[in-house]
């Protein structure tokens, strides 16, 4: 094969999609003996509209994520994989996965579901997916 990715990101969101994303990613690295790179992101805008505290809802929301990766962590080493780093940021999901984490990590491969959680606003704003496939740097795997 053409690609020989050694840093691959898997961006995570809870979503059904996702999931099948990670399943692929971790395939990828196994096969690659690359670095799997799982990224959950804090949408800064949606949680800043809250009527609640804004730094209460933060925590609540990076608690849950973090919660959620180590269940994607558990799943990669169970496959074998042992090269496992999460990442939760803060931000614009479509920027932290298509730009900002790639740039930082050297990522050669992102992998993304189809469809995430925020599919009631993709109609008004464009998906993540697409803006991801648009504006990576690299290589972009859409998993259905």
């Amino acid at each position: 094969m053409i690609n020989n990715y050694s840093n691959i990101l898997v961006a995570v969101d809870g979503s059904k999609n996702a999931e099948l994303a990670l399943q692929h990613g971790v395939a990828i690295a196994k096969e690659k003996n690359a670095t799997l790179y799982l990224l959950s992101v804090v949408d800064e805008n949606a949680i800043s509209h809250s009527s609640y505290a804004y730094s209460k809802v933060l925590a609540e929301e990076k608690e849950a994520i973090e919660k959620e990766l180590l269940k994607n962590i558990y799943y990669a080493t169970e496959q074998g994989l042992n090269d496992v780093i999460p990442l939760v940021e803060i931000g614009n999901p479509k920027e932290m996965i298509s730009k900002i984490v790639p740039a930082n990590q050297a990522i050669d491969l992102i992998i993304v579901g189809a469809t995430g959680k925020g599919m009631i606003q993709s109609n008004q704003l464009g998906t993540t997916t697409s803006y991801v496939v648009q504006y990576a740097p690299c290589n972009v795997l859409v998993v259905k």
